[in-house]
């Protein structure tokens, strides 16, 4: 029976790693002016066309969110959205391939794709929302690696 190594808890793991990050960037106008964010990390095994977007949500977090003053986390899942179905991350994805786009797609960069691993965030610039959501793909696979290599710790958040 297939057993996935990446699931909501590894997602969240994930999350949780950056988290700090998180915190401080929604307390300075450094990386925005919201002072909010969302992210959104999608599962690495569902593949659009044969399950709905938002059955393929792994795990979702808001940052501030009685700050907001737009739907963050719609256009969060925009973004994780666009880099799920065509595998690639949003920033400048309509320049350099217009013809991925259907209609009602964002055009905002922060989705990001890293090998199969997609992640959407919003609420900071896009440049930070780009970093932001690679730097939960990244731990993502770190994680995975980890316990693939044995060095699997128990999660404590």
């Amino acid at each position: 029976m297939f057993q996935p190594l990446i699931t909501r808890e590894t997602a969240l793991q994930a999350v949780v790693s950056v988290r700090p990050l998180f915190e401080r960037a929604v307390n300075t106008q450094d990386f925005g002016d919201s002072g909010c964010a969302h992210v959104v990390v999608m599962d690495p095994y569902a593949r659009p066309g044969s399950i709905a977007f938002t059955q393929a949500i792994l795990y979702e977090e808001s940052f501030n969110r009685e700050r907001w003053d737009a739907d963050y986390a719609m256009y969060a899942r925009a973004k994780a959205k666009l880099a799920w179905r065509t595998g690639r991350d949003t920033y400048g994805l309509a320049t350099s391939a217009p013809h991925l786009l259907e209609s009602g797609d964002t055009v905002l960069g922060g989705g990001v794709c890293v090998d199969g691993i997609v992640v959407g965030v919003s609420g900071m610039y896009a440049w930070y929302d780009e970093a932001f959501a690679a730097s939960v793909a990244w731990f993502l696979r770190a994680i995975i690696k980890g316990r693939i290599a044995g060095h699997d710790k128990p999660f404590v958040e």
